[in-house]
């Protein structure tokens, strides 16, 4: 038996994570190439309603795809702006290291490395940047948590190639990560190959780079074959890390949707544990286990899909397996028989709401609990290191007049969150660091909005990308900031 646990090991991360395309901005400065995220556009005049109803109804489409290929501009396209941390990030690292942190979760743009995707040579310039970066953080005393492929890839690699449908960017993948663990991996303390492994199925474009509009009654075939070459490109991933760099890391990533039963009753406990493999499992038990589960036969069947597999992918899977998981977490939905259930807004995906809880003005359903039992069950489940790679409240903020962010709302969804993590830990659970999500505002992946912000540190940008772009430390950086300096102990 091991001595109770009862608190944060000392060696605990606190962090926090950016992604490529909602921060960097630059899009098409120092020879990068134009990335699959680089193509959703808004209208930044709209109102919240509008933007939602883009959200939620009207997803990525082939006529919104063909007019983002022709149009260089940045007003109608938030993500090729972001908030210019490409330019801003030496004073972003010293709110970092002013603040304590101890990792920084971020992606390398693919496009910036190999603009085109099947280019004959990487960008030097792509490269330089990044080794400043990371070496920056190192000198700051700041591990780095590298994302490989956070939804952007090379838009040549669908037009000319099909994306991910063609087996052929599993070879541009593979070129990428020798090159970036070569050039990079002396900077890099973990590695992570995918971003939520899952939002292929619940968002095509963001996860597997398809357009549902294009794929007609073929979309769920077409969805689990463009997984299966992650799967592949992610087991390769995995092979290199621990070729080139064995002291390394390495590890895999869902977004997690913690599932409860709505009621006692027998169906909606069985539609649970199926949600929960479709949705939750079914991804890490490949990534975690090496190989394709036992339950997705069935759903396979009963969807009509067949995975075309090559020699040697399942050798391959089962034979790279990752070191630790990681996740983003930020809503519990229920599951249920019924089909005329409430539902509401969640990461992803549309939810079944829990009457239970409390909503964001966004719908997204709070529940620091969740947490705990995810992080129970994902380290019963593989009794791998867990980390939390996101975290976080996105809600609208205000800067006033004098330059202050009151956010008492983003503490409190905070410390009850890291309570209930600091509880999973006195359970046994093995987790290892926390970050969160959108460190410093950043353009929202869904509605693609400045708006919605998650950040401690607010950013002086609008929806539109009007603004200063100055950094002002909400509340909430300096409760973080105690929160770190106790090892999570002073969540006052």
């Amino acid at each position: 038996m091991g001595k109770l646990k009862t608190g944060f090991p000392d060696d605990f991360l606190w962090g926090g994570a950016i992604a490529c395309s909602q921060a960097d901005g630059a899009w098409n400065e120092d020879g990068k190439g134009k990335s699959t995220q680089d193509c959703r556009w808004l209208d930044g005049s709209w109102t919240h309603d509008q933007i939602e109803e883009k959200h939620q109804n009207n997803p990525f489409s082939k006529a919104e795809f063909e007019a983002a290929l022709l149009d260089d501009g940045t007003e109608y396209y938030p993500l090729r702006r972001g908030n210019d941390f490409y330019h801003h990030w030496r004073e972003d690292l010293d709110l970092f290291a002013q603040m304590g942190l101890k990792l920084f979760r971020t992606s390398i743009c693919w496009s910036r490395i190999f603009p085109n995707g099947d280019d004959a040579e990487p960008n030097p310039a792509g490269i330089a940047w990044y080794r400043e970066l990371f070496a920056a953080c190192h000198e700051c005393g700041i591990k780095t948590f590298v994302t490989m492929l956070h939804y952007d890839i090379p838009v040549n690699l669908v037009t000319k190639y099909g994306g991910w449908k063609n087996r052929k960017t599993i070879e541009f993948f593979t070129r990428y990560v020798e090159t970036i663990v070569e050039e990079l991996g002396d900077l890099v303390d973990f590695w992570l190959p995918f971003n939520e492994f899952n939002a292929g199925r619940f968002a095509p474009w963001d996860g597997v780079c398809l357009i549902a509009d294009e794929e007609g009654d073929n979309l769920d075939q077409q969805i689990f074959q463009c997984l299966h070459h992650q799967f592949v490109a992610n087991a390769r991933a995995i092979q290199i890390v621990h070729e080139k760099c064995p002291e390394t890391p390495v590890g895999g990533m869902i977004a997690r949707f913690c599932t409860y039963p709505a009621t006692c009753r027998p169906e909606d406990n069985m539609q649970a544990l199926h949600d929960d493999q479709y949705a939750n499992w079914f991804y890490t038990d490949v990534m975690a286990r090496g190989a394709y589960p036992a339950y997705m036969d069935r759903y396979f069947d009963k969807l009509g899909i067949e995975i075309q597999m090559e020699e040697g992918d399942e050798e391959l899977i089962a034979a790279n397996t990752v070191d630790f998981l990681s996740f983003s977490y930020y809503f519990s939905q229920v599951a249920t028989a019924d089909q005329g259930w409430e539902k509401t807004a969640g990461n992803l995906v549309m939810a079944n709401k829990n009457p239970y809880l409390e909503s964001t003005e966004w719908g997204w359903q709070i529940d620091p609990l969740g947490l705990r039992v995810t992080l129970n069950q994902m380290y019963d489940r593989y009794g791998l290191p867990l980390y939390i790679a996101e975290n976080g409240l996105g809600t609208a903020d205000v800067l006033e007049a004098d330059g202050s962010v009151h956010d008492p709302y983003r503490i409190d969804y905070l410390r009850k969150h890291i309570d209930c993590m600091r509880e999973a830990v006195i359970d046994g659970v093995d987790v290892r660091g926390y970050m969160i999500w959108g460190f410093l505002d950043l353009v929202s992946c869904g509605p693609l909005t400045m708006s919605k912000r998650y950040g401690v540190i607010y950013v002086d940008l609008d929806n539109s990308g009007k603004g200063s772009a100055k950094r002002y430390c909400k509340d909430s950086y300096y409760w973080y900031r105690s929160c770190i300096a106790s090892n999570g102990a002073d969540l006052g």
